[in-house]
C-alpha cells in the first residue's frame, strides 16, 4: 500500500506516517519540511509549499491513497487534486468537528448539518475554520466521490500535542493542589488520542472505506482529567470553581454550557469501521511522559501558577 501524506511532519500528521509505517505501507511525505520532528528514514521526503502553490514535486508518481492533514482552505484542495489527478486511489481528507453548527444536542452523529460553506479567508478564526473546512469538505467530494474519505477528528491529544490545550490541564493536574476551575468539574470532554485517529484512517485506507467518520475518543469530563493527571503523578487536587468569565476567553478546553451537547457525539460510526479506543489514562501517561522527556517547556496558554494562586485568594 502507497500513502502520500500531505503534511506529516506534524502532530497528528506524524502519528499517521507511524502508524502507516507500522502496518507495512510505503510512505511518501509532502511539506516544507520547515517544522515537525524529522521523519524516519524509510519515508520519502518531497519538499513543496502550498500555501505559495508550489507542487511542482507531485507531478510525477501515484499512490493508493493520499491522506490531506494540511488543507485549511480550496485553493489548497482544489491544487493539490489537480495536480494528482487519478494518480492517486483514495482521498482521505482530514477535517474537523468545527465543520458541525453549533448548540447541537448529545448523540449527533455524521448526519449532523453543517455550517455554510466558506471558499477562503484572510485569517483562519474560530468563526472561518469550520466554515473553510466545510468547503474543502466539498471539493473533496465533488472530485473523487466513492474514493473520498472524510474524518473529523474531535479534540485530539497525546504525545506529541505541543498545543497546550489538553496539556494545560495534564500539567495542572499533575502539580496538585488547589485548581481554578472555570466551569463545572461534569463538564465532558471527548478528547480523542492521536494515534487512534492514525489508526482509523489507516484502516480506511485499507478497507477502501467511504463517507464521512467522526474521530472521537472516550467519554469523560474535565475533572477525570484533571484528577487522572493527578494520579498518576501522585499528587493531590482541590478543585475550586471559579466564574466562567473570571479567565481569558478561549480558555483551554472551556465551553459555554449551551456547547456541550458537541461534546457528547455519538462515535459508533468510526467504532464499526475499526476505529482504536485507547482509554483517557493511558493517553494522559503517555502524555506526561513525552512532556516530562521534552523538558516540560513553558506553555503561552491557561494562568500561571501567579495568576491562579491570585484568582483563588
Amino acid at each position: 500500500m502507497r500513502i502520500l501524506m500531505l503534511g506529516g511532519n506534524g502532530f497528528v500528521g506524524r502519528a499517521i506516517v507511524d502508524d502507516a509505517l507500522a502496518q507495512g505501507y510505503e510512505v511518501t511525505s509532502f511539506s516544507r519540511g520547515l517544522s515537525g520532528s524529522p521523519l524516519p528514514d524509510e519515508v520519502t521526503s518531497l519538499v513543496g509549499d502550498r500555501e505559495a502553490g508550489d507542487y511542482r514535486a507531485l507531478r510525477t508518481g501515484e499512490w493508493d491513497a493520499v491522506v490531506d492533514t494540511s488543507g485549511f482552505r480550496t485553493r489548497d484542495v482544489d491544487q493539490a487534486t489537480d495536480v494528482l489527478g487519478d494518480r492517486v486511489g483514495r482521498y482521505v481528507f482530514v477535517s474537523s468537528h468545527a465543520v458541525y453548527v453549533r448548540d447541537l444536542p448529545a448523540g449527533t452523529d455524521e448526519t449532523a448539518p453543517r455550517r455554510e460553506p466558506l471558499r477562503d479567508a484572510d485569517v483562519l478564526t474560530n468563526d472561518t475554520y469550520g466554515p473553510c473546512k466545510v468547503a474543502c469538505e466539498d471539493d473533496v467530494v465533488e472530485r473523487y466521490g466513492d474514493r473520498a474519505t472524510i474524518v473529523r477528528p474531535g479534540r485530539v491529544t497525546g504525545p506529541g500535542d505541543s498545543s497546550g490545550t489538553a496539556l494545560y490541564w495534564i500539567r495542572r493536574g499533575a502539580r496538585g493542589g488547589r485548581v481554578a476551575l472555570p466551569t463545572k468539574p461534569e463538564a465532558p470532554l471527548q478528547l480523542v488520542d492521536s494515534r487512534d485517529v492514525a489508526g482509523l484512517i489507516t484502516r480506511l485506507v485499507a478497507d477502501d472505506r467511504a463517507g464521512a467518520f467522526n474521530a472521537i475518543g472516550p467519554d469523560s469530563t474535565i475533572e477525570e482529567l484533571i484528577r487522572t493527571a493527578a494520579e498518576l503523578a501522585g499528587s493531590t487536587v482541590d478543585i475550586v470553581p471559579v466564574p466562567f468569565d473570571a479567565v481569558p476567553r478561549r480558555f483551554p478546553l472551556m465551553d459555554p454550557e449551551s456547547e456541550w451537547g458537541e461534546r457528547r457525539r455519538n462515535p459508533a460510526k468510526a467504532r464499526a469501521a475499526g476505529m482504536p479506543v485507547t482509554p483517557l489514562r493511558t493517553t494522559v501517561d503517555d502524555v506526561l511522559r513525552w512532556d516530562k522527556n521534552r523538558g516540560e517547556p513553558e506553555l503561552n496558554i491557561g494562568l500561571t501558577p501567579e495568576q491562579e494562586e491570585q484568582l483563588l485568594g
